[in-house]
């Protein structure tokens, strides 16, 4: 099969396109999934430049999103069959016989869900890591239940815009920190309430304006660095912050949050595959069933910014690392 093979850490040069062996259903609860699509992820970058997870079982294939079409389940696989369209948030990370960036992969049969049926692969592809990050960041972690008003940083990025609707479908009033008009008028377009040009604005004083000086019941951070820290003053006593960054002491410090007696969540999505919680994988793969009747439905949309061919990893590897993304980006593995 053709896989995009990370040799070593460093920049987009050490992507390359190499014929590998197939991999093989070696567990009865493994399904061989033939891939249609990946999404591409910051977390993708941040390994192929710093280094995977396992770093001993190199050379690595990246990429934890993946939809396609199982190819074949192993003997105790009964949920799918051959023929079965799926999606998922799996492998990825360096352990050796997983990633997505490839024709085929190992999945284990309950990290997968069915593809929303109104979506392409290319589409779903897009969507469990980013979607997986905001329904644990805004529902099991900021426990929202529709009565709150909200502040999502990036509101127009892969997991913000996203963020932005699964509040909506709580019916929580959401303002959201955008970089320009275009991104303005997408997040009014997903539901938003209060697009904030954070580039003019200062986006503590609106929320406060916003909220006759309370704050708002929850911030989800999806930037960190010094935004982490700002944000503290824009939660209302007794508030929410939730971020999916590791906090930078020198940055900033929580004597604003303390005061404030604010809840600070962190939520690191890829933890079930890094520790190997199986019940949490079940969890997010449930994530993922849930928002495909979502999407069905017509109450979650997704939206794609660049689409590359599998040969074009490294292109699409600094497109995202450029910055200032609107929506996701996703390899087209196979476009039959």
């Amino acid at each position: 099969m053709k896989a995009i093979i990370m040799t070593a850490p460093g920049s987009t040069e050490v992507l390359k396109l190499q014929e590998i062996p197939k991999p093989i259903i070696e567990d009865p609860n493994q399904v061989l999934v033939r891939i249609k699509a990946a999404g591409i992820n910051p977390v993708d970058t941040k390994l192929r430049k710093k280094g995977t997870f396992y770093p001993e079982q190199m050379p690595a294939i990246l990429g934890c999103d993946g939809a396609g079409i199982v190819e074949a389940i192993g003997s105790s696989v009964t949920k799918f069959k051959v023929g079965d369209p799926v999606y998922y948030c799996a492998g990825g990370l360096g352990e050796k016989n997983t990633g997505n960036y490839a024709e085929y992969a190992l999945v284990a049969a309950h990290r997968l869900a069915k593809k929303p049926s109104s979506l392409t692969f290319v589409q779903a592809a897009a969507v469990p890591l980013a979607l997986i990050t905001a329904w644990e960041s805004l529902y099991d972690r900021g426990k929202l239940n529709g009565k709150e008003k909200v502040l999502i940083q990036a509101g127009a990025g892969g997991v913000g815009h996203l963020a932005i609707q699964l509040a909506k479908l709580k019916g929580c009033q959401v303002a959201t920190t955008v970089g320009s008009p275009d991104k303005s008028r997408l997040a009014l377009q997903l539901g938003a309430d209060y697009p904030i040009l954070y580039r003019k604005t200062d986006f503590v004083q609106a929320v406060l304006d916003w909220t006759d000086g309370q704050g708002v019941d929850l911030v989800f951070d999806t930037v960190g660095g010094n935004t982490f820290f700002e944000s503290c003053q824009a939660v209302k006593i007794y508030g929410d912050l939730v971020t999916i960054l590791e906090p930078d002491a020198a940055l900033g410090n929580l004597k604003i949050a303390r005061e404030r007696n604010l809840r600070i969540s962190l939520e690191l999505m890829l933890s079930p595959e890094t520790l190997n919680i199986v019940e949490a994988q079940k969890h997010q793969a449930e994530i993922l069933e849930q928002a495909a009747q979502l999407i069905d439905q017509g109450e979650l949309k997704l939206h794609l910014s660049q689409i590359y061919p599998l040969n074009e990893a490294a292109i699409a590897h600094k497109f995202l690392e450029k910055g200032s993304v609107t929506g996701k980006i996703v390899l087209q593995i196979d476009a039959t």
